[in-house]
């Protein structure tokens, strides 16, 4: 059971999850984690069910996946009958009005739909995956002098899980810069396989990039792909200018997580957040939702 932080209601939630028994048998099971890491954690099953995904024959999916998770289709700028496939349906855009995005330059908003969690003041050699499992920014992003000055900054992890909005954004107007890829596996970033699978981010495949933005100086954008999520797409241009809220990429099928790294002294994150993150509880975030604020020193 994933129990995620409410904002506005200041409760917990449970989390309904997409192929939550598959996910249990695959990383708690002696046969389901034998085949994750024969088969399932492989570049080859997440290529082939993502082309099954693209395909006109899983459109049936949709309307059961809409119906089991209740998927808000009004804020949806296309509807259920137009999608040409079930993967066409998960990247779906929203409305402009669906996420309205701050005008105050000295707030930080959210990157996009998902469960956030956030840390101040970290160490780029324990960065922390879960309670009692960390990994350390250089493994993440096979750079260790880019790592090396985030040392004493903050970092928020967006967990995109199914059923969430999966496209992600930009924080502020800026320039980001060109996008550097590595190989990895496809374990998935549900909680349950991030509590079994040591340095799973620095595991799996993942894309980065340096964001020179406005008002929060050099920021790590960090997409990290899962089981399913064969594909990262990135929409924006390097070294073209950007503004907040513009479309910076999005995942294909399964759940995902994009990571952003701040330098020390840069940013002050929403003390509900903190507090919650510090209990081992992810926030529920939107897109364009205030979570900190412009440090002024």
């Amino acid at each position: 059971m994933i129990r995620i932080y409410n904002r506005k209601t200041k409760n917990y939630e449970t989390e309904k999850v997409a192929g939550e028994n598959y996910i249990k048998w695959s990383y708690e099971s002696p046969i389901g984690k034998s085949l994750t890491e024969l088969l399932v954690k492989k570049k080859m099953f997440s290529k082939l069910y993502g082309t099954f995904c693209d395909s006109a024959f899983s459109k049936k999916k949709i309307k059961k996946f809409i119906d089991e998770f209740n998927i808000d289709m009004d804020i949806s700028i296309n509807s259920i009958d137009t999608f040409s496939s079930f993967n066409d349906f998960f990247i779906r855009t929203l409305k402009k009005d669906a996420r309205p995005i701050p005008s105050d330059a000295n707030l930080l908003m959210s990157p996009g739909d998902g469960r956030l969690f956030a840390y101040e003041n970290i160490s780029i050699n324990k960065l922390i995956q879960v309670k009692g499992i960390s990994y350390s920014l250089e493994e993440l992003l096979a750079n260790k002098e880019v790592a090396k000055e985030y040392d004493g900054g903050t970092c928020l992890v967006l967990r995109l899980c199914p059923t969430d909005y999966h496209r992600f954004h930009f924080v502020d107007n800026g320039i980001p810069l060109e996008n550097h890829f590595i190989r990895g596996n496809y374990y998935s970033v549900n909680p349950v396989a991030l509590e079994r699978i040591p340095k799973l981010y620095c595991q799996n495949k993942r894309e980065w990039c340096t964001f020179k933005s406005e008002n929060f100086g050099d920021i790590l954008h960090i997409e990290v792909g899962a089981t399913c999520v064969g594909t990262i797409i990135q929409s924006y241009k390097a070294n073209e200018k950007v503004l907040r809220g513009d479309e910076k990429g999005y995942f294909k099928f399964g759940g995902s997580t994009t990571i952003l790294l701040f330098k020390k002294d840069s940013i002050e994150i929403d003390k509900d957040i903190i507090e919650q993150s510090n209990l081992g509880f992810e926030s529920m975030v939107l897109l364009g939702e205030v979570i900190g604020k412009k440090k002024i020193l």
